[in-house]
C-alpha cells in the first residue's frame, strides 16, 4: 500500500495516536505531514509507505485554518493547555478587524516558548518546564488570509487564517492582542485544509478498518502538485539523463503508462529524481 489517507483528526487525539492507528491498519511505515496540536482538530494528511518520501514535496503548501482567539486574557503555552492570566482589554470588533492587514504577506514571528522548536539539541518547551528563560528568534512566514468571522463570546473571536508551513496559529494570536494594546491566546483550532487535503473528504479513524483501508488512500500521483511526462527511454530509469521537449520544473513521471516517480527537467534534460512505485 502506498498513498495518503486524509484524516479528519479529534481533539485530544495526538498527531502520532493518528500514525500510529494507520500504521497497525495497514502495516507499512507512516508518518503524517503536518503536525497538530493535541487540542487542534481537523485536517491530517498521513503518508503511507513510499508516500513519507514525498512530504518536503508538500511542506509549503497552504494551509487554512479556524481560529478561535480570546483577549483580555492570556496563558503561558498561549492555548487552553496552561491556566489564564488576566489583564488587558477586549478590543472592538471594528479594531480587531482594522489591525488584520498588518499581518497579510511574509512577516517576522516568534514561535511559542512552549514549542518544539529546538534550542542547542533541546526542545523550547523543555526549557520552559523547567522555568528557563530563553530567546526565540523570529522566523519568516507567509500569511495569505487573515480574516474576522465572528464574535463568539464577550471576549472571543474567531478568525479564517491561510498560510504557509511553519506558522504558528497561537503566536498569531498573541501577537495580534499586543498590537492590539493587549494580550491574548488561542482556545480553539480546526485545520480545514493542508495543501490539496480538504475536511470534505477527510475521514474520522474510527472509521477506518483493516477491511476498509485501501478504499481510502489517495493514490501519490492524484495528489502530487506537479504536471504529468511520460518517457519511453529506458536510458533515464538507469540514471541517464535524457532530452525532454518541456519547460523546467518538477513532473510526475510516467513509465510504459505507470507512474513511476518524480523527474526534475533542467535546460531541456530530464533526470529522475525520485522512484515511488
Amino acid at each position: 500500500m502506498t498513498g495518503f489517507v486524509n484524516i479528519a483528526k479529534r481533539e485530544g487525539d495526538t498527531s502520532t495516536f493518528a500514525v500510529n492507528r494507520i500504521k497497525r491498519l495497514t502495516h507499512c511505515p507512516c508518518g503524517h505531514m503536518g503536525t497538530l496540536d493535541p487540542l487542534a482538530s481537523g485536517v491530517l494528511p498521513v503518508g503511507v509507505g513510499n508516500a513519507t518520501r514525498l512530504f518536503s514535496y508538500f511542506l509549503e503548501k497552504e494551509k487554512v485554518y479556524l481560529a478561535r482567539f480570546r483577549f483580555g486574557v492570556t496563558t503561558k503555552t498561549l492555548d487552553r493547555e496552561s491556566p489564564p492570566e488576566y489583564g488587558g482589554r477586549v478590543p472592538a470588533e471594528e479594531e480587531i478587524a482594522a489591525a488584520l492587514p498588518a499581518f497579510v504577506g511574509e512577516i517576522g514571528q516568534i514561535p511559542p516558548t512552549y514549542s518544539a522548536v529546538s534550542v542547542n539539541g533541546k526542545r523550547s518547551y523543555e526549557y520552559a518546564r523547567e522555568g528557563q528563560e530563553i530567546a526565540l528568534n523570529a522566523k519568516r512566514v507567509r500569511i495569505s488570509a487573515f480574516e474576522l468571522l465572528r464574535q463568539t463570546s464577550p471576549d472571543e473571536f474567531e478568525f479564517r487564517i491561510a498560510c504557509g508551513g511553519g506558522t504558528y496559529i497561537r503566536s498569531l494570536a498573541r501577537d495580534l492582542a499586543e498590537a492590539l494594546g493587549t494580550r491574548g491566546f488561542m482556545t480553539a483550532l480546526r485545520r480545514t485544509q493542508s495543501g490539496v487535503f480538504t475536511e470534505e473528504t477527510a475521514v474520522p479513524l474510527d472509521l477506518l478498518t483493516s477491511e476498509n483501508i485501501g478504499s481510502y488512500i489517495i493514490p501519490t500521483e492524484k495528489v502530487l502538485p506537479f504536471p504529468a511526462l511520460s518517457i519511453d527511454d529506458e536510458r533515464l530509469y538507469h540514471g541517464v539523463a535524457v532530452s525532454a521537449n518541456c519547460a523546467d520544473g518538477m513532473y510526475k513521471l510516467y513509465r510504459g503508462g505507470e507512474f513511476y516517480g518524480l523527474a526534475r527537467v533542467e535546460n531541456g534534460m530530464v533526470r529522475t529524481e525520485k522512484k515511488l512505485c
